[in-house]
């Protein structure tokens, strides 16, 4: 299985816009990928393509959150989940 970390970059957190673009590329995976907030046990981890469940984790600006998938092509899957969990989608264009 593989793992990554991420700080979320995002102002108001993972809420929102930020949990649609992000639910929206997990989608588009052809892999299952769980998140949780780091420290919490992995029981807890949450389906990463759904809004709801990335709402409810309730990861804040500056948190850090385990991203886990296994099968092939992971490790390029999270790097790249990585990047959009560590922009801020909120900053003013």
């Amino acid at each position: 299985m593989s793992e990554r970390t991420a700080t979320i970059a995002s102002r108001v957190g993972l809420h929102a816009r930020p949990a649609a673009i992000f639910a929206g590329a997990v989608g588009a995976l052809d892999l299952e990928v769980t998140i949780g907030l780091e420290g919490d046990p992995i029981d807890d981890a949450m389906d990463a393509s759904s809004i709801l469940s990335l709402m409810s984790l309730g990861a804040g600006h500056g948190q850090v959150v385990v991203l886990r998938a296994e099968g092939a092509g992971a490790d390029e899957a999270l790097e790249s989940l990585v990047a959009i969990l560590e922009t801020d989608h909120d900053a003013a264009e």
